[in-house]
């Protein structure tokens, strides 16, 4: 790359730039514009993000300091912030959407053999969401509580390199499980989900689409043993099982056998009882698989502390799903420029980086280099090396 370029430039080059000309072009992004066009408008919540930006008078003050450089950022004119705030309020979220799907099919590809600790060759999802909660007088069109508004993330996660393959933002009031109607179902694939998404009628969906699921089961369930297979206690399995439902409803809504299985965690003495479909892996994959789900909470907690999701820049519901289909988007940039690069640092020390760099006329692996063994700083080491691809 040209030295002369700024890092932020730089990192603008990794953007499928000709796919997004055809997006805008599909979503009429660009249509009647004079000023701050779709991919202007790109850059600056790029920026933002990066940049650690938190208002729109924020983001125009930086960005008028740095006047002399904007140029050769990739911005005709100087960006006001009611321009950035009629964009983002005015112009199709999808247009971000369908840019992060891109972005998210080229970083699948790209961290496809890496490991997440399970050896499998199937790929594994986590599904999982969470909630962002807002203030009802500014975001009345997410209602959550009487007293509280909130949008909810609904994350389809793929283990390999944490990269979202499937989101959903709704308001606080959509139950979780209903996603599943939505998901693209790939045949073979696990799906690991907390027992709030036990729905034996969407589980069977998953079934007959050739997908394996993993979750935990309910207290109280009832439920019949069919055949009890042996296992070694000592490794914590306590029963290895295929079931039949008895309930009407579930038994109909799920008629074939389901595998049971029955854990006890030697560190810290909990029980936990597993749903399954699979019959093939050891008793002790799928348990780990479980545990393996823990990644899209940390993922969750990650995005939460690292990317600028929790204050909005706007109040409408376009403007605030433009955010966070920006924030996804500049997420998943950096996580390919990490990989094509070949830079062994996390995600985390990357953005810190670049939070202060900018601006700064240094080639990427220049600046990157010699930063393999700095740690984060936070309270939150041990999760956050899910982070350390």
């Amino acid at each position: 790359m040209n030295s002369g370029k700024t890092m932020f430039a730089q990192i603008m080059e990794f953007v499928p730039w000709t796919s997004f000309t055809r997006i805008v072009a599909r979503h009429g992004g660009d249509s009647g514009v004079r000023r701050l066009s779709c991919t202007e408008q790109f850059r600056v919540m790029a920026f933002a993000q990066l940049t650690y930006r938190e208002s729109l008078r924020d983001i125009e003050a930086c960005l008028l300091v740095n006047q002399s450089k904007l140029y050769g950022m990739g911005f005709r004119t100087l960006v006001r912030r009611s321009t950035l705030a009629d964009a983002n309020e005015g112009r199709d979220w999808r247009i971000w959407a369908d840019l992060a799907a891109v972005l998210i099919r080229r970083a699948r590809k790209l961290y496809c053999n890496d490991s997440f600790g399970v050896e499998l060759a199937n790929t594994v999802y986590a599904l999982d969401a969470t909630t962002i909660d807002l203030c009802l007088s500014l975001f009345p069109w997410a209602p959550f509580r009487s007293t509280k508004a909130a949008v909810k993330l609904h994350t389809l996660l793929d283990l390999r390199g944490s990269i979202p393959a499937f989101i959903h933002i709704s308001d606080g009031k959509t139950h979780e499980v209903s996603v599943l109607d939505m998901l693209p179902v790939e045949a073979g694939a696990f799906y690991l989900m907390d027992r709030g998404y036990l729905d034996f009628s969407r589980l069977y969906v998953l079934h007959q689409a050739g997908a394996f699921f993993v979750t935990r089961a309910k207290r109280g369930m009832n439920a019949r043993r069919v055949y009890s297979m042996s296992t070694d206690r000592g490794t914590g399995m306590i029963c290895d099982q295929r079931i039949t439902l008895n309930g009407h409803y579930s038994a109909k809504a799920y008629p074939e056998q389901l595998r049971r299985i029955r854990f006890k965690d030697p560190e810290s003495g909990k029980t936990l009882m597993f749903l399954s479909n699979n019959t093939a892996l050891p008793a002790s994959t799928i348990a780990a698989l479980y545990k393996s789900r823990w990644q899209v909470e940390l993922f969750f907690k990650w995005i939460k502390q690292h990317l600028r999701i929790k204050h909005f820049i706007g109040n409408s519901e376009n403007a605030v799903k433009t955010q966070i289909w920006c924030a996804i988007a500049t997420y998943v940039l950096i996580a390919i420029v990490k990989k094509e690069l070949q830079i062994d640092a996390s995600l985390y020390t990357l953005l810190q980086i670049l939070s202060v760099s900018v601006f700064e006329k240094t080639q990427l692996q220049q600046a990157f280099a010699g930063i393999d063994n700095i740690s984060e700083q936070t309270d939150l080491n041990n999760q956050l090396n899910l982070f350390d691809f």
